[in-house]
């Protein structure tokens, strides 16, 4: 598999007057003409095979990997450094049946809201490779500009919570060693965020990444088997363990409705059409093939590391599992240290779209390692992760960053905006029933992205209270 071929689609580009025509264009329900087309470009249109289905300018490759090797990278994304946190963030504030009926809930409503991406991605008559072309598309330039802002919100935040999580590994590992207090978690997260930085401006662009997304792979299955081994081991040592849920009825209220937005942040990332761009025709039949199989046997291993480590620790789990196992030094070590050097891989790849937008606004091009390059990647991409890393050492709370992150860009992107692209294209073909459910959705994740919003930044300002600001959690 061709882990770079995946992800350089990511880097979409895309922008000034070229972008305007194409979004006139498309609210004229006009093919946009691409003139002087590239190598890339050409082989893009060949490899589509349907001459009737209009290809967006792009300079990157599309429909070039099989059903299954999507499946397999988006299995490799729900299964990030994130599951070290869900039998902290989401069965510790549900409980068993909420936790195990949530998760089951939040895998058939992700499955079904990402179906309804899926088949509007050549409606019209054109491939929509990215989000907010279909949104543009379908509602004009605002909701263009709209959608490509939260994207860039959704990956803000997720890449701040990554920083956490390298921090809270880089902090494990040094606790393991010496336990004397003198690091401390905002230390960490510093320290986390440089590394972040260095291979930032060390890796110019995706496709350079090459073998270290096959890196990424290994190390995930390093970090869920060694916490799956360690909570079972401890779980049968261990007396009997407290599941209730804690804090009063108001807490649990705005935590049990924080850990919903956790729940169908695991599962989402609001990017299906950047990932759709590269299946191989038909694109719409191989893309729900993979998605099948993310939300069948691509979800068994998220939901086994959070099942067992709930099982083994009840609510005292920590938002970090593997702050709660105990095992021999130097597995929990290699643990920690697969779950930092992931954490960074996986930063990169989702801070790829801002580092891209970044390098064609200014224009930067040629051999990555001239003078000129290096010092705006230096400065462009080191404010930003510089920036990141500050308001992940500020508000170190991994598991409030997963819920406010579900409320305000996943919910809207994957759920509210997903049931009514799909009201409004298909309206003509909707039976009055169908157009009620989708309506209801569209109502139903409204309020809940509301309320979890609230929640959220609720617990922000309580944590913030009773750990202080660049707290050590």
């Amino acid at each position: 598999m061709t882990f770079s071929r995946f992800f350089h689609v990511v880097e979409e580009g895309g922008g000034g007057e070229e972008e305007e025509e194409r979004l006139l264009a498309a609210e004229r329900q006009e093919p946009f003409v691409v003139e002087n087309m590239t190598a890339t470009e050409a082989n893009n249109r060949k490899g589509s095979g349907d001459v009737g289905v209009e290809i967006p300018d792009t300079a990157h490759q599309i429909s070039s990997d099989s059903w299954f090797q999507v499946a397999f990278v988006l299995t490799t994304g729900i299964n990030s450094a994130y599951v070290l946190g869900y039998s902290g963030t989401v069965m510790v504030p549900l409980g068993w049946i909420g936790g195990v009926v949530g998760l089951i809930i939040a895998t058939a409503i992700s499955l079904y809201a990402n179906s309804l991406v899926a088949k509007l991605h050549e409606f019209g008559g054109r491939r929509h490779i990215r989000y907010r072309d279909l949104a543009g598309f379908i509602y004009g330039r605002k909701a263009y500009h709209l959608t490509w802002g939260l994207q860039y919100v959704n990956l803000f935040m997720i890449n701040c919570g990554f920083i956490i999580l390298a921090g809270a590994a880089l902090k494990a590992v040094y606790v393991l060693f010496r336990d004397d207090h003198v690091i401390k978690l905002p230390h960490c997260i510093a320290i986390a965020g440089l590394i972040c930085a260095v291979f930032a401006i060390g890796i110019p662009h995706l496709s350079a990444l090459g073998t270290w997304l096959a890196v990424s792979t290994i190390l995930s299955l390093i970090y869920i088997v060694v916490a799956i081994v360690l909570s079972v081991r401890d779980g049968v040592k261990a007396p009997p363990r407290d599941y209730e849920i804690q804090g009063s009825s108001l807490s649990k209220l705005f935590t049990i409705t924080g850990a919903a937005a956790n729940l169908v942040f695991a599962f989402n990332t609001g990017m299906l059409p950047e990932i759709q761009a590269t299946v191989r025709q038909p694109v719409v039949k191989n893309m729900m093939k993979a998605l099948y199989f993310q939300f069948t046997a691509g979800v068994l291993p998220m939901y086994a590391v959070t099942f067992i480590g709930y099982w083994a620790y009840g609510s005292s789990t920590s938002t970090y599992l593997l702050n709660s196992v105990n095992g021999p030094l130097w597995v929990k070590a290699l643990a920690n240290v697969s779950a930092i050097l992931q954490s960074v891989i996986s930063l990169h790849i989702f801070a790829s779209p801002t580092y891209e937008y970044m390098d064609t606004k200014f224009g930067v091009k040629g051999n990555p390692l001239a003078l000129k390059n290096l010092t705006f990647r230096i400065m462009a991409r080191g404010g930003y992760i510089a920036v990141s890393t500050l308001v992940s050492a500020l508000l170190p709370f991994l598991g409030d960053f997963m819920s406010l992150t579900g409320a305000v860009s996943t919910f809207p992107l994957t759920f509210i905006l997903a049931n009514h692209m799909y009201y409004k294209a298909m309206d003509n073909k909707l039976n009055p029933m169908q157009k009620l459910w989708h309506w209801l959705n569209v109502v139903f994740f409204s309020l809940m992205s509301l309320a979890a919003a609230i929640a959220a930044v609720r617990l922000i300002v309580l944590d913030s209270k009773n750990f202080h600001v660049f707290a050590d959690l």
